[in-house]
């Protein structure tokens, strides 16, 4: 029974119970909820911000001793000591999906010619696309129920967002009441659009910022992002940040025919909606657009890094589907990046956590695009001789995509005349353990796995990780510490970590100690897709992690499935299926599991939903009259059964509509039960 001091003006030392912490859990929260609706809502609260202080700090040290009472309703994971864990979240219906990217005018064409494949067109059709142009913000969802603003999310990983509804209510642009003059809203629906900071009051900000004494923010994305993400809304609604809505999630009672159908129901509701967004017909258009947008990217007041070309017709979009994360039909044609010219000091290589050896540039410092770059990766040796780079070189540095920093390419001209600058080749042994290494494709390998350090250190990394087992304070320096100091050797050691070890260590005292340990407690209990995600499997990513939880279950089902049984299911192909395989045979890794589980870390069981399609996987292809396909996939879902994306032997059912495309054949092909429209009603009891 964890034994609490309170440290507040309850003036008492006991150890509590469970009941009685509950009880007063439950009224500290009525008790801020109440001073939250005072305060935000009504703008006239009745405590001082000290006293708001002492209540919320003692609800988060219970909440801390009796972690399983924490409720996401809790005003500590909406507001409280720290970003992230103290917002709420917000699962999105739909996943917000992220793009693919086009960086040149080939690379369009190609994803136009792409779409006319599937589509079965012939070359000269023009495919009509909805361009808009692509802001540099940060992408959230609104929620409007009966016409009046409910929730509001960010994108998160595109499937569950921050919960950040009191911060979007300070954005003016956001109406909390949809119009209906026009047009009568949907009972439900979800808007996604990009909040930005117009460039004007960016950088009236930074002035303000730089006044105070202050860093400033490196770029308008950066400072709308903050802005969005404060814990305390009143700070939000200092910054002028403004918004466009380019989309839709789930919509109650309605259909569109178009992508432009879907922002006229935008504009007619009262959001905003781009200006310079058009339908275009076929490729030719689609670079004239780009091209012009280009020309007015800087004398626009907010920042655009490309365009976006979707599908306009929602039958298109249907037929080609998606791929893992991105939609087939939709593309981010980027424009030229913002360039700048450095000198290379010296090219190091550095070892990742699969034993990935990767090339990094050290360059001279410079400033591109708001952004302060000193390193740039060059991927691998292929791509080191491709571009020639050398160390001594003068180069071009761009962010890719606006975002990672690459080198374009070497300003030969600048090099030293009658001084041979020394060409880099991969070292044949690792820098830090001295294995052979071993070039799988393109890339470099060390063959020394967890005997090498810096992959024992990547891997312990990875584990604690926010997105695996989210073990806070367990960060890059410590793991260093402890891989260092001989306390970690694997990532089960972290749940054998002692205090009397830790204290022996420099830089930790009894009270960070603690912290770390009790963190180190909550990660024994994780969803069973982040421990999957944790193991560090190579190619297996946070959306592989979930496709293997939702077919297996478990991990001794993952662990004990062959090459054969994983390549069934969809999405994960051959070599996947063999890594995923190799990692379950390896003793090591089976070793660290038994460790892990004697250790108390629970490997939980994802119970599929129960209903009358438990267990049943469904396929839709063509056209569904009485129901879009998105419908159909949330009915099957609703009622305990799977939705698939392609064809696999897991399919029970393929729900063939009207105008099949070629998941139909490959269905036939393999023997699969196909269904028309009435029998699924009639299964679903519709």
């Amino acid at each position: 029974m964890p034994c609490l001091t309170w440290p507040f003006y309850y003036a008492k030392d006991k150890c509590m119970d469970e009941k009685e912490a509950r009880e007063e859990i439950e009224r500290l929260r009525k008790e801020i909820d109440y001073h939250n609706y005072r305060y935000y809502i009504l703008d006239n609260p009745v405590v001082t911000d000290a006293e708001y202080d002492r209540l919320m700090r003692r609800l988060v040290e219970l909440e801390e001793a009796f972690s399983h009472l924490v409720t996401p309703d809790s005003p500590t994971q909406r507001v409280g000591a720290k970003p992230l864990a103290a917002f709420g979240t917000i699962p999105h219906t739909q996943p917000m999906l992220s793009l693919n990217n086009a960086f040149t005018a080939e690379e369009a064409v190609e994803f136009d010619a792409r779409i006319k494949r599937s589509l079965k067109t012939g070359p000269d059709e023009k495919i009509e696309y909805a361009a808009e142009p692509k802001l540099d913000g940060l992408a959230i969802e609104l929620i409007y129920e009966d016409g009046v603003f409910t929730k509001g999310s960010t994108r998160g990983d595109g499937y569950v967002g921050e919960d950040v509804t009191l911060n979007l209510r300070t954005v003016r642009s956001i109406p909390l009441r949809l119009k209906h003059d026009t047009v009568k809203p949907p009972r439900y629906i979800e808007v996604r659009g990009e909040v930005f900071l117009p460039l004007e009051s960016f950088r009236k900000l930074n002035r303000e910022k730089e006044a105070k004494g202050e860093a400033p923010f490196a770029n308008p994305r950066n400072a709308a992002a903050g802005s969005i993400r404060q814990l305390d809304p009143r700070i939000t609604a200092l910054r002028p940040l403004d918004i466009f809505c380019y989309g839709l999630g789930t919509v109650e009672g309605r259909q569109f025919k178009t992508h432009f159908e879907t922002l006229e129901l935008i504009k007619a509701v009262g959001l905003k909606v781009n200006p310079f967004a058009r339908a275009v017909r076929g490729i030719d258009e689609v670079l004239k657009y780009h091209d012009e947008m280009e020309e007015k990217r800087e004398s626009l007041n907010y920042e655009l890094d490309g365009v976006v070309l979707k599908v306009n017709s929602i039958e298109l979009q249907n037929k080609l589907g998606v791929i893992t994360r991105s939609p087939r039909w939709a593309l981010a044609y980027k424009f030229a990046p913002k360039q700048e010219a450095t000198r290379v000091r010296e090219i190091f290589v550095g070892v990742g956590r699969t034993g990935a050896l990767t090339p990094v540039a050290v360059l001279d410092p410079v400033s591109v695009g708001g952004v302060t770059i000193e390193r740039a990766t060059l991927h691998n040796e292929d791509e080191v001789e491709r571009k020639d780079v050398r160390p001594g070189d003068y180069v071009v540095v761009q962010r890719a995509g606006d975002v990672i920093p690459e080198i374009a390419y070497v300003l030969k001209d600048k090099r030293p005349e009658g001084k041979e600058l020394e060409r880099f080749r991969m070292p044949g042994n690792c820098p830090e353990c001295g294995s052979m290494t071993e070039k799988i494709g393109a890339i470099h390998f060390c063959t020394g796995g967890l005997l090498c350090p810096a992959q024992l250190k990547e891997s312990i990394r990875h584990f604690a990780s926010t997105r695996a087992m989210d073990i806070e304070g367990l960060g890059g320096m410590h793991v260093e510490q402890f891989v260092n100091s001989g306390l970690l050797r694997d990532v089960a050691d972290i749940y054998y970590l002692k205090d009397s070890e830790l204290l022996k260590l420099e830089r930790w005292a009894k009270k960070s100690v603690d912290n770390l340990l009790d963190a180190i407690e909550r990660s024994k209990r994780p969803a069973l897709e982040r421990l999957i995600y944790a193991l560090g499997i190579r190619g297996v990513g946070e959306h592989m992690a979930r496709v293997l939880a939702g077919e297996f279950g478990d991990i001794d089902a993952l662990a004990k499935a062959t090459e054969e049984e994983l390549m069934s299911t969809y999405e994960i192909g051959p070599e996947t299926a063999r890594s995923i395989a190799d990692f379950f045979m390896e003793r090591h890794n089976i070793g660290v599991l038994k460790k892990l589980e004697e250790a108390g870390v629970v490997f939980p069981k994802k119970e599929k939903k129960a209903g009358k399609l438990a267990g049943k996987v469904f396929l839709f292809t063509g056209t569904l009259k009485s129901f879009t396909r998105d419908e159909a996939k949330d009915i099957v879902e609703a009622a305990g059964g799977e939705a698939a994306g392609g064809v696999s032997k897991k399919v029970d059912y393929v729900v063939s509509g009207e105008e099949p495309g070629s998941k139909s054949q490959k269905a036939r092909a393999m023997g699969l039960k196909i269904i028309d429209e009435e029998e699924f009603k009639k299964l679903i009891g519709k």
